[in-house]
């Protein structure tokens, strides 16, 4: 109501009139995607960008096609991800899921978090050991030779002998500059990788400096340019730029489909099919290969665990049981 005052015979008196008050409008519940989208930027400043290219992209790309995007679905949601999706899949959607609407509510964009508690009852097979298949020193000959003499591949070959010779993560070796590697080539330290269009810190985050046996020593002098600048990249790919891993493992060492739908055989995959190796497995097996090499060798486990980034736990958990076999000393 209003009240104003109304001139009647020189004197005032009050007089009220009515006013017409909208109603106030509830606010519309937030959907998912949209909760998800404002915890996306919320994460963004803190979290890597391979995390936000690669995880929360998927993620994302998922949540925006959920048949439902109420909160008060749920369950609905709950059935839908374990339903198109394997157990795996479906326990991180939720759980990431679950994290947002954690933040929601702190934040007070939601009153409560529906999702608490469901994944941890979506059960999942335990996880398997890598299978761990190492080359056996004449496929390594063969993989290096290959690459070297191939026509369109040769490029590639001093990166992966390097991959050989250290048993150095891909990303470790991709991301590799002259300024890591001292004048004479004795050392060299890890302590960037290079994955997916970001430069960061090694797996461990913590640097380490691998020593250089004669082999490697005359293999980075024979390859180190002349005039060489601190930042250049040791092996870069064919246009100076850093090596696509993805398109390398998928090109040059596997192989692909043309356009017409042709499967063109990669260096590795044809070395398979000549019987030069015994079956096809992915350049990371450079890893497992010189780890084995190096036990065969009789290196203690803690020193290679060293070299290549590791815990001695996980060196013996992986790799106790398939080096070649050796004979019983003589005591």
């Amino acid at each position: 109501m209003n009240t104003t005052q109304k001139a009647t015979n020189g004197k005032y008196r009050n007089q009220t009139y009515l006013t017409v008050v909208e109603a106030i409008k509830p606010k519309p519940a937030i959907t998912l995607s949209k909760l998800w989208e404002m915890y996306v930027v919320y994460k963004a400043p803190t979290v890597a960008v391979s995390t936000l290219k690669n995880a929360y992209s998927a993620i994302s790309s998922h949540v925006k096609k959920l048949p439902k995007q109420s909160l008060e679905d749920a369950v609905e949601i709950r059935d839908y991800l374990i339903n198109n999706f394997k157990p795996d899949t479906s326990k991180k959607y939720l759980n990431n899921i679950t994290a947002c609407c954690d933040w929601g509510v702190e934040y007070g964009h939601i009153s409560n978090n529906p999702f608490l508690g469901m994944a941890k009852n979506i059960k999942t097979q335990p996880k398997q050991l890598e299978d761990i298949k190492p080359f056996s020193k004449a496929e390594k000959d063969a993989i290096i030779k290959a690459f070297e003499t191939d026509r369109y591949y040769s490029h590639y070959a001093s990166f992966v002998k390097f991959l050989f010779f250290t048993g150095c993560r891909t990303s470790e070796a991709i991301g590799l500059k002259w300024k890591h590697i001292d004048a004479d080539c004795h050392h060299i330290c890890f302590c960037e990788s290079y994955v997916r269009g970001n430069r960061k810190g090694i797996k461990t985050g913590k640097p380490r400096i691998f020593p250089c046996n004669a082999q490697l020593q005359n293999f980075l002098k024979s390859i180190k340019p002349e005039s060489c600048e601190p930042e250049s990249l040791v092996f870069p790919s064919p246009e100076g730029k850093e090596i696509d891993d993805h398109n390398f493992l998928n090109r040059a060492w596997k192989g692909y489909k043309n356009r017409h739908g042709n499967k063109v055989d990669g260096v590795v995959t044809k070395l398979v099919k000549e019987g030069l190796v015994s079956e096809y497995r992915s350049q990371y097996h450079t890893r497992h290969t010189f780890v084995t090499q190096c036990l065969e060798a009789g290196i203690n486990v803690v020193q290679i665990a060293k070299w290549v980034g590791n815990t001695p736990e996980i060196i013996m958990r992986h790799y106790a049981g398939i080096t070649a076999a050796i004979e019983v000393p003589l005591l």
